[in-house]
């Protein structure tokens, strides 16, 4: 890919005002493979490889910004009798404070779809929700749904510009933002779910959302 991703490799570290330095000054983060899928028993040897990626996400919505913090994404991918395929390993998001509603955390979660497999279209797809929780709302309370989840498709992001870090092993740095995310009206949250709503700006159609996350990717052979 090349996500995220939501990514892969390809979600904007500059928008999110934690822009790393140049590669000689990179602190790279701990990557962690434990999550990488087997390849599947008819790959084609030698061609398979887990990407583990560690990025820092940023969600706006309407004018509202809320910082994600750290999200760890893995997949492995190769190719089957010739031809790319990709098992998805995980998605690692732990909650993040959400501003101006005090108490309140979104923690990201897979949607069960992605597509890593980038083209001169878009970088990359996934799909996730977000679970919003608060003592005063319910266990339930989120935007989107594990049955009907968010839909993001990322594009580079021009203010985070991709670059190899490392060939040994390979590492890379890179931007991803999906600027057209509509999303809906919180659900499942009960009596102050509207409340919610009122203060995230929700629902809010495309073009008025971004969804954007800026990663660090690592390469390990299977």
């Amino acid at each position: 890919m090349k996500l995220l991703a939501l990514g892969a490799a390809a979600a904007a570290v500059a928008a999110l005002g934690v822009m790393p330095g140049t590669a000689s000054a990179d602190e790279l983060p701990t990557f962690d493979f434990t999550d990488c899928p087997a390849p599947p028993a008819n790959a084609d040897p030698g061609t398979w490889r887990c990407e583990a990626f560690v990025s820092q996400g940023k969600l706006t919505i309407d004018r509202t910004e809320i910082p994600l913090g750290e999200v760890r994404l893995t997949f492995s991918e190769g190719r089957v009798n010739g031809e790319y395929a990709q098992v998805f390993g995980a998605l690692r998001h732990a909650p993040a404070p959400i501003p101006d509603l005090a108490g309140a955390t979104i923690q990201l979660r897979y949607g069960g779809y992605s597509d890593f497999h980038s083209d001169d279209v878009r970088r990359g797809e996934l799909d996730v929700y977000a679970v919003v929780r608060h003592p005063l709302l319910r266990k339930d309370c989120g935007i989107g749904t594990a049955s009907a989840p968010l839909h993001t498709v990322v594009h580079d992001d021009p203010s985070v510009p991709p670059r190899i870090i490392s060939e040994n092993p390979r590492t890379a740095f890179s931007g991803v933002i999906d600027a057209d995310l509509a999303l809906p009206a919180t659900q499942g949250c009960g009596p102050l779910g509207k409340l919610v709503d009122r203060r995230l700006g929700l629902p809010s159609p495309s073009g008025e959302n971004a969804f954007q996350q800026a990663s660090y990717v690592q390469y390990k052979p299977l």
